[in-house]
């Protein structure tokens, strides 16, 4: 019997101006929310639905990670770290092509400490697939923050 589930992970880095590597959180699991496996089996079925293609993040470190949630506790939306289009693929964990793949890089344009991120379906409001706690990562201005969110189907 084959038994079907999700599995969301994420994994940030934080470089500086010249490229040095500052910090690397490795993969971290995460929750995948009610309304974002409800809008996976729209996306089976309907053509229509709006696939999942912004990645967002977050200054919450409030573990109120459910799943009922539908946002990030308190989305960041200035200082280049806005929610933005990521680029999409699909890669192999298991079986060929199994995992849904998001990546971006942003650049700070201030300072904020991130420590939260989720995936979205829309540029506002809409619906979260997933969203992890990433512990407190400082930005200063002109650092990157290069972000991989995966969902592997298994």
């Amino acid at each position: 019997m084959d038994t079907q589930k999700s599995i969301g992970k994420f994994r940030l880095q934080v470089k500086d101006k010249d490229g040095k590597k500052l910090h690397d959180t490795g993969w971290i699991k995460n929750l995948m929310v009610n309304g974002g496996k409800a809008q996976l089996a729209l996306l089976a079925g309907d053509a229509s639905a709006v696939p999942f293609t912004y990645l967002a993040v977050g200054t919450s470190a409030a573990a109120n990670t459910d799943v009922t949630q539908t946002a990030l506790t308190d989305e960041i939306t200035d200082t280049g770290l806005e929610r933005t289009t990521a680029t999409v693929s699909r890669v192999t964990t298991t079986v060929a092509n199994d995992t849904l793949q998001l990546t971006y890089t942003w650049t700070a344009s201030g300072t904020k400490t991130v420590n939260e991120i989720g995936i979205f379906n829309a540029s506002s409001g809409v619906t979260m697939l997933c969203r992890g706690l990433t512990g407190a990562i400082a930005l200063a201005n002109t650092n990157t923050l290069i972000g991989t969110y995966q969902v592997q189907l298994t």
